[in-house]
């Protein structure tokens, strides 16, 4: 089969190209050293070139000519006017591209970037990569020295970084490191957690965009959108600081001041400006925790400071300007707050565009070891006392932890706190087995003393769809959801039975809790297998 023709593009060079008379052959010269290489046919040159260097060109023409007379050689002039204007070169090169009639079909290219100025070599190489000149980059280079091989030496240079083995290996080391940047360094072993995070990870480098993170309290929103800051700051894409912002804690009439600013004057007690937490965030990132509790007013400005990047602070006629990137964080049901008008569909529609669920510390049990660990270095770095289990307290804590007893309804706070005691009680540094006992106990009073805090994520949506649930009489569907929050956090249906009837059985001779929870749970097609199998 008859190879295609190779065809090979390039720039003349008035300073590397030139030389005069015999002594020139010894010298190197790029562009024609490019046809002195035995093993690199080029069958057609497309020699560019500016009018006022004719004599370099003639010259260089003929040179060709003479060491490779099957290479059929073009020349196409370009008047460069200042040939380090990158806009100028990168316009008349592009022109050039777009109607040079290229045949990547019949063809082969080389582009050969060792010429020019260092614009025009820079443009060569984007206007190559993002295919305007559909060929491969191709570079000469001088030979090495005490070697007389005028011709020097040339290699291709592939835009395709997955040949590279050294160029991945780097990527992917940096990509890893990110990874567990964005982790804290916990070696999680969740896959799902897993997924997302290296999700989070392509987002965070390459996106601008608002991202919202969804889960419920404690699952680790904050730290991660303070991780998500943390990265793209040490790779330079961010000037300004991470500011965070808990929306539940300026409801009312100071949202709109706390979040946008205010001029002097504006209200009753303005006696000075506030810049607000918007214009602080500029050039860096605003963290909205808790978006959901944000007032309508508040949150129609946002969403134009979100796409506009401008907004008015409180009071004031004149507009400023802030450019930051929004995280939101909500444990609520976003979805549903639009459905009931208390979020804006608009607002919502704007920040949904990466969206990330972190699950709840009861769905990634096989993580709670590693972040035991990393609780533990916790400790020492904020007190400086190296703390450490026994064996035994070690894999009694781990049993209980990761069994359907621990609730977990704090998620990750619940066991950073569990850390903090038993590391604050530990003698000779040590945590021992009393130690584990007594805050497993703590743990357990604490869950069942506060039954309300076990329903921050609802389970009935998992359980039925939205017609099945409006079915429902709000009554039925408030008692069901509680229900089933102490059924999934029991071990047994007895036990969960003695839980939800202790006051009334007392009263009732045959106390068969069991039998009248199995009963209740009939009433809507459920059982207990349906409920203990179901994945939160």
């Amino acid at each position: 089969m008859t190879p295609r023709p190779t065809v090979a593009l390039g720039i003349l060079g008035p300073i590397l190209d030139r030389g005069e008379g015999p002594r020139r052959w010894d010298q190197w010269r790029p562009t024609v050293s490019l046809f002195q290489h035995s093993d690199l046919r080029i069958d057609r040159f497309e020699l560019i070139a500016e009018p006022k260097f004719k004599a370099i060109t003639k010259t260089v023409s003929a040179d060709i000519k003479n060491v490779s007379p099957e290479t059929d050689l073009s020349l196409r002039e370009i008047q460069f006017d200042d040939p380090w204007d990158f806009e100028e070169v990168f316009g008349k090169l592009h022109a050039f591209a777009q109607s040079y009639p290229f045949e990547p079909e019949e063809e082969d290219y080389l582009i050969h970037i060792t010429t020019g100025s260092h614009v025009q070599q820079i443009c060569l190489f984007l206007l190559t990569e993002s295919r305007h000149f559909p060929g491969r980059l191709i570079q000469t280079a001088p030979p090495k020295r005490g070697s007389s091989n005028a011709p020097g030496r040339q290699s291709v240079i592939d835009l395709d970084l997955s040949r590279y083995d050294k160029i991945v290996t780097r990527f992917e080391d940096e990509a890893a490191e990110a990874l567990t940047f964005l982790k804290s360094g916990i070696a999680t072993r969740n896959p799902a957690f897993n997924q997302l995070i290296e999700q989070v990870e392509r987002v965070a480098i390459h996106s601008r965009a608002p991202m919202l993170l969804t889960g419920p309290t404690g699952a680790g929103k904050s730290q991660l959108a303070r991780r998500v800051f943390e990265l793209k700051k040490a790779r330079h894409q961010f000037t300004g600081p991470f500011v965070e912002v808990n929306c539940a804690t300026i409801r009312g009439d100071g949202a709109g001041s706390a979040l946008f600013g205010h001029v002097k004057g504006a209200f009753t007690g303005a006696e000075s400006s506030r810049k607000g937490h918007l214009l602080t965030a500029n050039g860096g990132v605003l963290f909205l925790d808790e978006i959901g509790e944000l007032g309508m007013d508040e949150q129609a400005m946002l969403l134009r400071a979100v796409e506009e990047k401008r907004f008015h602070p409180v009071g004031a006629d004149n507009e400023v300007e802030s450019d930051f990137q929004l995280i939101a964080g909500t444990n609520q049901d976003l979805y549903q707050a639009v459905s009931e008008r208390r979020f804006r569909e608009d607002l919502m529609a704007r920040i949904n565009l990466w969206t990330f669920k972190l699950p709840a510390l009861k769905e990634r049990l096989e993580d709670i070891e590693p972040n035991l660990d990393y609780e533990l270095d916790q400790f020492t770095n904020q007190t400086g006392a190296k703390v450490s289990f026994n064996k035994e307290a070690r894999q009694q804590f781990l049993r209980f932890a990761t069994s359907p007893q621990a609730q977990w309804s704090g998620n990750f706070r619940d066991l950073n706190a569990a850390v903090y005691r038993m590391a604050t009680l530990a003698a000779g540094k040590r945590i021992g087995s009393d130690i584990v006992k007594e805050e497993i106990k703590r743990l357990e009073s604490d869950w069942q003393s506060k039954p309300e805090s076990l329903t921050s994520e609802s389970i009935l949506p998992k359980l039925f769809d939205k017609e099945q649930r409006e079915q429902l009489d709000l009554f039925d569907r408030a008692q069901l959801e509680f229900v089933l929050q102490i059924a999934k956090q029991s071990p047994t249906l007895s036990e969960a039975g003695r839980k939800l009837y202790a006051v009334s059985r007392q009263k009732r001779k045959d106390s068969n809790d069991a039998d009248r929870l199995r009963k209740f749970l009939l009433r809507f097609d459920l059982n207990w297998r349906s409920i203990q199998t179901l994945r939160l």
